[in-house]
């Protein structure tokens, strides 16, 4: 009995491990499908740019953002193939754990076959009975003899679903070679086609060349211009801070917000939800990631970025993260707008709105379109700068938004 016990929490364990496997299988599969739909974006948006001929530098960052988002392809085909090897291997212990036991099954229910034929006979079971001393032996030999045909009738059926369990575990175990195969080639081709990006922008790269001088005077121009929205960003956070403080009744303290009891929930929440905000835009690539970093097209410039940016298409929808408030919406001086949506203490902030959906004061929830993205005919792209901030500390959104 105890080794049935064992066998039982054993093929347990394995089935348990197998879905978990298979739901992470699941989660990788749905990241593979999000990154394969933002490469044949961005595959869309390199044509464009150059059947317009337009800036060679636009057509290198964009081949740029095609090229690291092949990488995480890439990477992400890799992890499938470790999930499924784990999953292999486990189903693969499983087969021959249940093929060892189906073994001495058979070898017991066999003996116990040849034990009944020897004593088969209607004669030898009355003479068995017969031969009681008393009635209570009697009673308790029909009674092994009754437990000894349940026992083997028992076996029978545990020899059943022993196969029919192993036939399972073979069908899975052949489906994910099959699978395997699959990732395999895969992976060969995504590599394939990472190397034909890289060629591509290497030749992009030897034709700027000669006009390295105006591309980074070009750079520095748009860095200023950057750090201009991010100063004024950074006067707004401070302003929304100092007008909710007096709001409250509270002048003393300008650099963190004072929390009533309903926005430290909010705030509460909003930090749970770390990793699993949805992004700001319903389609979009990342095209500048947070923090310091060296330039795409000049590698000696470094550049230094408060917040993200994601390239989206003509009439892209910003979108807010979550539930909150319109702490503020503040025009820059180029004509577009940056909203900013108030999380308890946490900020998050929407420049380079073309089109303002709504106003200071105005409840926000959660996905909810707030603006449309302005577009650039030039660049054929509508790029969203976004930023979150805990009081006036600046956080890395990447990881704060989901598959990011």
């Amino acid at each position: 009995m105890l080794k049935y016990i064992i066998c039982f929490l054993m093929l347990l364990s394995a089935s348990l491990s197998w879905s978990q496997e298979e739901d992470r299988q699941r989660q990788l599969e749905a990241v593979k499908a999000r990154l394969q739909e933002e490469i044949r974006a961005q595959e869309q948006l390199l044509k464009s740019e150059k059947k317009k001929e337009k800036s060679v530098v636009t057509v290198v960052v964009q081949q740029t953002a095609k090229i690291n988002l092949q990488q995480k392809l890439i990477n992400t085909t890799a992890k499938q193939a470790k999930v499924l090897g784990n999953s292999m291997y486990i189903n693969q212990v499983s087969v021959n754990r249940l093929k060892k036991d189906l073994e001495e099954l058979k070898k017991d229910y066999a003996l116990m076959i040849v034990k009944s034929y020897k004593s088969r006979s209607e004669q030898s079971k009355a003479m068995f009975l017969l031969s009681s001393e008393n009635f209570l032996q009697a009673y308790k030999r029909a009674q092994y003899m009754k437990q000894y045909s349940n026992f083997r009738r028992l076996q029978g059926e545990e020899i059943k679903a022993k196969t029919a369990e192993l036939e399972k575990f073979n069908t899975k175990l052949l489906v994910q070679k099959q699978e395997k195969v699959k990732l395999i080639a895969e992976s060969e081709k995504e590599k394939q086609e990472l190397e034909k990006a890289k060629q591509e922008q290497q030749k992009l790269l030897n034709a700027i060349k000669k006009d390295k001088n105006k591309i980074i005077a070009d750079i520095k121009k748009k860095q200023k211009e950057s750090r201009a929205i991010e100063k004024q960003i950074d006067r707004l956070i401070r302003e929304s801070i100092a007008a909710a403080n007096k709001k409250a009744g509270n002048t003393t303290n300008t650099t963190t917000f004072v929390l009533t009891p309903e926005a430290k929930e909010l705030a509460n929440d909003f930090k749970n939800n770390r990793g699993r905000l949805p992004w700001p835009v319903e389609k979009g690539l990342l095209t500048k990631k947070f923090g310091r970093q060296p330039h795409p097209l000049e590698p000696s410039l470094i550049i230094e970025s408060s917040g993200i940016e994601i390239s989206s298409e003509r009439g892209a929808k910003a979108r807010s993260v979550f539930s909150g408030e319109v702490s503020d919406v503040q025009m820059s001086p180029n004509g577009t707008a940056t909203i900013v949506l108030r999380h308890g203490d946490y900020i998050t902030t929407y420049s380079n709105i073309g089109k303002v959906f709504v106003k200071k004061g105005d409840k926000v929830s959660t996905k909810q379109s707030i603006g449309e993205i302005y577009f650039n005919a030039f660049t054929n792209k509508a790029i969203l700068k976004f930023l979150i901030f805990q009081n006036t500390t600046k956080l890395n959104p990447q990881s704060w938004i989901v598959n990011m």
